[in-house]
């Protein structure tokens, strides 16, 4: 069908799938822009367009909603997995997925009506050496380090699990509270040290194998959810010895399980669900812009 979406969450952090060779349309920043727009387009926190691959299965260029592109997703990829089932792209509960940050291994757990409600996906090696995130700190590794924000000074630890990420622990007292997310998220976000800018997690561990985080994503903002945020929290957690794999992420969307090799491959695994599919209207594809020959 021609300017067809499918539009699917994990834990509320919602993406529409999207194959350019059926659209009418270029996938730019503006209309990456205007599709996830909550009050004007189809509202979602990014796009994922399928590519061609020559790698893997299938091929995916993630975009956040304020058009940048993203090297990986967790929760898009999730979604990605069950759009290729039910959209009958593939009957395999098992392939590989080509994004910017690496080929990722997939597997799918049908449930009885046939849906792909659980996927688990296999996200490559975590690194914290900082040219991975990148970085510009002058460190061996980002592990423990100092940074200060918004004139508070706090200990940050670098990873890079295809995309780049901020983890701030918290380790006395209560909860991260959604105020400080506000405050802390952009800035750290857009600090100097990372000059593509990164995915801030605030992350406490809540048993030896839990930790509570909330998400402020690049490009997005704060997330209920976020899988590969999920993984790099587990990851820093298991590196300095605050948790134990696997780890139980719980994030205000809901949790997911991550599963920590001793080598830092990285493992995620959590439910997934369909929203709606359908076809853009005409009048909204025009507002896009049409194809150039």
């Amino acid at each position: 069908m021609r300017n067809s979406f499918f539009k699917g969450h994990g834990l509320g952090n919602d993406y529409l799938v999207l194959d350019p060779r059926e659209l009418s349309f270029r996938i730019t920043p503006r209309a990456v822009r205007a599709l996830c727009d909550r009050h004007t387009g189809l509202g979602a926190d990014g796009v994922l367009a399928l590519a061609p691959s020559r790698v893997a299965d299938f091929g995916v260029r993630i975009y956040n909603p304020d058009g940048s592109e993203a090297e990986k997703s967790g929760n898009g990829l999730r979604i990605l997995a069950r759009a290729l089932h039910a959209l009958h792209r593939t009957r395999r509960t098992h392939f590989c997925v080509e994004t910017r940050g690496g080929v990722v291994e997939i597997g799918l757990e049908v449930d009885a009506r046939g849906d792909a409600h659980r996927v688990r996906v296999a996200m490559g090696r975590a690194s914290f050496r900082p040219a991975a995130l990148p970085c510009t700190l002058a460190v061996p590794e980002l592990v423990d380090r100092s940074i200060r924000v918004g004139g508070r000074a706090l200990r940050f630890t670098g990873v890079s699990v295809g995309n780049p990420h901020c983890v701030v622990f918290r380790r006395r007292g209560g909860a991260w509270s959604q105020r400080e997310l506000r405050e802390l998220g952009p800035r750290l976000e857009t600090h100097p040290w990372f000059p593509r800018r990164t995915n801030v997690q605030l992350a406490r561990a809540r048993g030896p194998h839990a930790l509570d985080v909330r998400v402020w994503e690049r490009g997005a903002g704060e997330t209920r959810s976020s899988g590969s945020s999920a993984c790099a929290a587990a990851c820093a957690g298991v590196r300095l010895g605050l948790v134990a794999s696997p780890v139980r992420v719980h994030m205000p969307g809901g949790s997911l399980r991550v599963d920590v090799s001793a080598d830092f491959g990285v493992t995620l695994e959590g439910p997934v669900a369909e929203i709606a599919r359908g076809r853009l209207a005409d009048c909204f594809v025009r507002m896009l812009g049409r194809r150039r020959a």
